[in-house]
């Protein structure tokens, strides 16, 4: 288990203006704050509590507030949609997010939360099963497969792992054996599944639904 690197005091969003320009008055005699984004402006994607903040003390603050819960998803084929569910997980204050199967993925879709977010890579299931056990951490799969909860009614572990499988060919067997509790997403049309990114979405915020504290919202 490795943990991705961080790199640099900043980054910033092209093509568009956004955010703050440099620090009007005198400069704020705390450590959190980065020279350069006082100096220069803040055009990062963060919420406004955390504007000229170095980035390394909004880790250090958001590690004061994550949840208990963990997302994890395989990756055997470079699914496009880890990017979707790393921002996703990021948004919703998740404790981890887990890539499980191939290292690499694209990150373009995290827009740069990433860098925020701590992640993890696991070789397979196996090693997120061995990660999950010694946290005490129950792994929910989600899957459209015979006997699985609806989600929109399953009681969900306030500590846990919840694992998504790719677009698809869903979860492996591997993963569905190493869950300890298996939840499906009602749906009404055509189709057999939904995007894993948008899947992903649907049950973090389920888990917000019945877990997170709404006084906490940015």
């Amino acid at each position: 288990m490795i943990e991705d690197s961080r790199a640099g005091p900043t980054e910033w969003v092209t093509g568009i203006e956004v955010g703050v320009g440099p620090w009007e008055g005198p400069w704020p005699d705390d450590d959190r704050y980065d020279p350069e984004l006082l100096e220069h402006g803040d055009r990062r994607n963060v919420v406004d509590v955390y504007r000229y903040w170095r980035r390394e003390a909004i880790v250090a603050d958001m590690d004061a507030r994550r949840y208990p819960f963990h997302v994890a998803i395989e990756n055997f084929q470079h699914d496009h949609n880890i990017g979707t569910v790393v921002r996703t997980a990021n948004a919703f204050a998740a404790a981890a997010v887990h890539i499980v199967g191939k290292r690499r993925w694209n990150r373009r879709g995290a827009m740069v939360t990433d860098r925020y977010q701590h992640l993890y890579h696991h070789a397979d299931v196996a090693a997120l099963a061995e990660f999950a056990a010694a946290q005490g951490l129950p792994i929910v799969a989600v899957d459209n497969t015979p006997g699985a909860s609806p989600i929109e009614t399953a009681a969900l572990p306030r500590a846990c792992v919840l694992l998504f499988g790719q677009e698809g060919p869903g979860l492996s067997p591997a993963a569905q054996a190493a869950a300890a509790q298996v939840v499906s997403i009602a749906q009404f049309g055509t189709t057999r599944s939904i995007n894993a990114g948008v899947a992903a979405g649907i049950v973090m915020h389920a888990w917000v639904r019945q877990h997170a504290d709404l006084s906490a919202v940015r």
